[in-house]
C-alpha cells in the first residue's frame, strides 16, 4: 500500500474531525472516559493546523489517519509521577486516530514511525506519548513498538500513562 504523510491544511479539517469523530465514539463503545469531555474537538484541531502541528497519513489522496506533533510542547509533562528515560528535548505526538475503515491495518504504528523519524530529522532521539489506562489498542501498539512506561502526567483532572521511546 502507499502511505503518504503530510502536513495537515484547513482544508483537511473535516475529514480529521471525522476520523477523531470515529475515535471518539470506539472509545465511548469501550465504556473509557477518554475523549469523552469535548476534547479533542474541530478548534482543537485547527489549532494544531494553523500551529503547523497536524499531519495526516494518506493513501490514494485520502486521509485515513491524523497526529500532532510537537516539539517540546506539552507542559503536563514536566510534572510526570514517575521518571522519563530523558530530560532532553522530546517530540510528543497527541491526538493519534485512524479512519474507522482502516482500523486493524497497522497504521498506527506506521504513524508512531512517521514521528519516530520526524524526531530524527529535528535530531531529537526522545518520543513522548501518553493514553488512557484502558486504552488496550494503544497500551498495546506502545508495548510492540517500544515505548517504555515512565510513570502518570494528568490531563484535565484526570491521569494517563506516559511513555518514553529512545531513537537511536
Amino acid at each position: 500500500m502507499n502511505y503518504t504523510f503530510r502536513k495537515a491544511t484547513l482544508s483537511d479539517l473535516d475529514s480529521i474531525w471525522e476520523i477523531l469523530e470515529g475515535g471518539i465514539r470506539r472509545r465511548r463503545e469501550e465504556g473509557s472516559n477518554q475523549w469523552q469531555d469535548g476534547y479533542p474537538n474541530p478548534e482543537v484541531i485547527k489549532s494544531d493546523i494553523q500551529n503547523d502541528a497536524g499531519y495526516v497519513l494518506t493513501h490514494s489522496d485520502l486521509v485515513i489517519g491524523y497526529v500532532s506533533v510537537k516539539i517540546n510542547d506539552e507542559p503536563a509533562y514536566a510534572d510526570i509521577q514517575g521518571t522519563w528515560l530523558s530530560q532532553g528535548d522530546f517530540v510528543v505526538a497527541h491526538r493519534i486516530a485512524i479512519a474507522t475503515q482502516h482500523i486493524g491495518k497497522g497504521l498506527s504504528k506506521k504513524i508512531l514511525n512517521f514521528v519516530e523519524e520526524f524526531a530524527t530529522a529535528n535530531a531529537i532521539n526522545s518520543v513522548k506519548v501518553d493514553t488512557n489506562h484502558d486504552n488496550i489498542a494503544m497500551l498495546n501498539i506502545f508495548e510492540r513498538t517500544g515505548y517504555q512506561y515512565c510513570g502518570e502526567v494528568y490531563f484535565r483532572g484526570s491521569p494517563r500513562l506516559a511513555f518514553e521511546k529512545i531513537i537511536t
